[in-house]
């Protein structure tokens, strides 16, 4: 399998998000068409599809806007373009607030009242209303997996996929699993051997950080664990021990604002990595502004994830994005993720067109058994409901790195950067 587990991920994006409010190539028709299915009469109607953002979140106005922004600029060039067997694409944008009041009425209002055919890139805080989205049997598709609703309910398909049984219990019997290939990479590419975790004195932090810190340990690392007091944090104090334990990687269990301090705290110390990783939420464009005062850590910035970086413009599909997004300030990872979510429905509804674009006809596409790339944008994305969990998995990925005066550099072939190695349980 080289469908990359990003269910760690998922509950890091939890953590910090929360942290931070604390804080202040389309497969032909024929693929899909039998010579006994007769054309449904041509609809020329608008297809509706619904997109959640928490866009006025505690956590701060663009920490969730990046998948419906790329998404967004989908559906606009589709548009322009004639979208869907000569039907426009209608998009209705629901705002949830970061909340679950919010969430179920953005639900009750895309779902049971303008009834869009699909949900697409979803980003909400809490997907309070999941369990309606599933009920109604409303294909939910490239959500980001912020909780555990995408490894819970049937009709939501994650942008990064599930194996769960997805039968209305979340993963196995409650647990889910995550993988070691971030920890092998390093460690195989970079001849890393000592990885420092750093986390707050706040139980979330301090739980993540023990997850990350037993992936470490299982790969043979020389585990250095730092915490810091979540309301007066000392990173002077954290950086000077890193540069004592020659500390070759830097993960860590903290918000945005605090991965600053400590950045500008490495600096000041001349505690030299070989990397501080973060993850997907964090590849963006505004790395020189939120590192500006430390230079040396801001170029051992590295990201890891599930799709082609959003930098690597001489791929066709990324340069595709990019010229589309153009006219935004800033890029991310997410933004692309977006995109991609919007290609995947659109390629779904087009393979329904003969025979009429409807929820079930889409679900049906999406619960194919083949992995599905957005054109070279994700690792190959798969749905299965395996009855056990994985014990192992052969897993690829998404590497790049911050380079001043050049961005995100892609690292190797995320199609070929791939580990056999082994799925820890946690519970989200």
């Amino acid at each position: 399998m080289r469908r990359r587990s990003r269910a760690v991920e998922a509950l890091a994006a939890v953590l910090l998000l929360a942290l931070s409010a604390a804080c202040g190539s389309r497969l032909p028709e024929s693929d899909f068409e039998h010579d006994d299915r007769t054309s449904a009469p041509r609809d020329t109607a608008p297809l509706r599809v619904g997109i959640i953002a928490s866009a006025t979140s505690p956590v701060g106005g663009t920490a969730f806007t990046g998948p419906r922004d790329g998404a967004k600029a989908w559906f606009e060039r589709l548009n322009a373009r004639g979208g869907i067997d000569g039907r426009r694409v209608d998009v209705r944008l629901c705002d949830d607030g970061g909340s679950g009041v919010g969430n179920n009425e953005c639900v009750h209002r895309l779902v049971e009242e303008d009834e869009v055919v699909a949900l697409v890139a979803t980003t909400a805080f809490d997907y309070a209303g999941a369990s309606r989205v599933s009920r109604a049997r409303v294909p939910d598709i490239g959500g980001q997996p912020i909780g555990s609703a995408y490894d819970t309910y049937p009709h939501l398909y994650g942008i990064y996929g599930s194996l769960a049984p997805r039968h209305g219990t979340t993963g196995w019997d409650g647990k889910l699993y995550g993988g070691t290939e971030v920890y092998r990479y390093f460690k195989r590419e970079h001849g890393a051997r000592t990885a420092a975790v750093v986390s707050y004195n706040q139980s979330a932090s301090a739980a993540y950080a023990r997850l990350v810190e037993r992936g470490l340990r299982a790969e043979g690392y020389k585990v250095v664990t730092e915490q810091v007091d979540f309301a007066l944090p000392n990173f002077r104090a954290v950086a000077a021990d890193l540069k004592e334990q020659g500390a070759d990687l830097v993960f860590d269990a903290i918000d945005s604002h605090g991965n600053a301090r400590l950045c500008r705290a490495m600096d000041e110390a001349g505690a030299d990595v070989t990397a501080k990783v973060t993850n997907v939420q964090n590849w963006t464009s505004t790395v020189p502004d939120a590192y500006e005062d430390a230079p040396r850590c801001r170029n051992a910035l590295w990201a890891t994830g599930s799709s082609r970086n959003f930098d690597d413009t001489g791929h066709p599909a990324v340069r595709e994005f990019r010229e589309a997004t153009k006219g935004l300030t800033t890029h991310s990872q997410w933004q692309l993720e977006g995109w991609a979510a919007a290609r995947w429905f659109t390629d779904a509804a087009e393979s329904c067109a003969r025979t009429g674009i409807t929820r079930a006809c889409v679900d049906a596409y999406m619960n194919r058994g083949e992995g599905y790339t957005a054109g070279g944008l994700l690792l190959p994305v798969e749905f299965e409901r395996r009855p056990e969990p994985p014990r192992t998995s052969r897993t690829c990925l998404s590497v790049a790195r911050w380079q001043d005066g050049e961005g995100w550099v892609t690292q190797g072939d995320m199609n070929r950067t791939c580990f056999d190695v082994p799925q820890l349980a946690y519970a989200p």
